[in-house]
């Protein structure tokens, strides 16, 4: 770690002044932040003023979030509208993510998939680490999802989904389930999961005897859908990508 001494052996930038920068707040604030132990430098906490270090170099946390000074990384949330493939380009001439990114500069990929008649929040970054450990298994990155589907919705099915349902690829678990909704044949519920198998939601649903007639995803780990319109896409803030970082041990 850089040395917490300001001298000329260490030509960083002091360590408010950087924090302050980045975004994270006003010089001042800054400093409070770092005068109460709420930063640290390469996994060790700052507990006195005159820290020096290199944004380029140096990993900062701020309450246990990374926070990211590189410029040239790009993190997007797309409402995904129903009838787009999760692919960048399609060949076969279909609306494909692209089409919501024209005025992005970087080039950007997505995390995870949603199916051609899914849809809501998808993640687009050109940040290959923290995609890599966003869609592994590995990392247990939740998803919450809503789906319409068949009424009435007896409470022995949240057991069943909660316990566990056997599938053609093995067994699958909801970690969280609820009945939001329901009236006559309609009804709409809340699942939770951290799965990323393909059609892994219809497929649980279906086996318990609720095919699924609508699907959004609400939320992905801290990240979540909130307002955001079919077809808008918006940058994520300081607080949400270090949040997707904390998330998956960065």
């Amino acid at each position: 770690m850089s040395s917490p001494e300001t001298n000329e052996t260490n030509p960083g930038q002091r360590l408010q002044k950087v924090l302050a920068s980045a975004g994270v707040g006003s010089r001042r604030s800054c400093e409070d932040l770092i005068f109460h132990g709420r930063v640290s430098v390469n996994g060790q906490v700052v507990d006195r003023m005159g820290m020096r270090v290199d944004p380029a170099v140096d990993v900062i946390h701020v309450d246990g979030a990374r926070i990211i000074f590189d410029d040239s990384l790009v993190y997007l949330a797309l409402n995904k509208p129903r009838g787009v493939v999760s692919t960048m380009n399609d060949d076969r001439g279909r609306t494909a993510l692209a089409s919501f990114v024209t005025d992005i500069d970087a080039r950007v990929f997505h995390v995870g998939r949603l199916d051609y008649d899914s849809e809501g929040l998808l993640l687009l970054m050109n940040d290959g680490e923290l995609a890599h450990r966003l869609a592994h298994p590995s990392f247990e990155i939740t998803k919450k999802y809503v789906c319409e589907v068949p009424g009435p919705v007896w409470p022995r099915i949240g057991k069943q989904l909660l316990e566990g349902v056997e599938l053609e690829d093995g067994i699958a678990k909801a970690d969280q389930f609820r009945t939001i909704e329901q009236f006559g044949e309609r009804a709409m519920v809340e699942i939770t999961l951290h799965s990323g198998k393909n059609r892994i939601v219809r497929r649980m649903l279906a086996a318990v005897g609720y095919p699924v007639k609508r699907l959004i995803r609400k939320e992905v780990g801290p990240i979540k859908l909130e307002r955001l319109k079919p077809g808008a896409v918006r940058r994520l803030t300081m607080e949400e990508v270090g949040q997707l970082y904390k998330a998956v041990g960065l």
